[in-house]
């Protein structure tokens, strides 16, 4: 799971730059979930019903997983 370091924009930044610093995070940590659930949809994608099995999920519950739920 990929994250960014934000102490670095809330210590000294203020005003307009430390907005769009922030705005900036806030980007890059969306784009890094998304693609995050993008890799593991396509990861499970490529199991066999029978693995899914194995690892106790269905075709079904794959978009779940991607989005970070958990699966009863």
């Amino acid at each position: 799971m990929a994250a960014l370091d934000t102490t670095r924009f809330a210590q000294g930044s203020f005003g307009l730059v430390g907005r769009f610093a922030a705005l900036g995070t806030t980007i890059a940590n969306a784009f890094a979930a998304w693609n995050d659930a993008r890799a593991t949809r396509n990861a499970l994608t490529a199991l066999s019903d029978r693995e899914l099995e194995d690892i106790g999920l269905s075709r079904a519950d794959i978009d779940t997983v991607a989005a970070g739920k958990t699966v009863y």
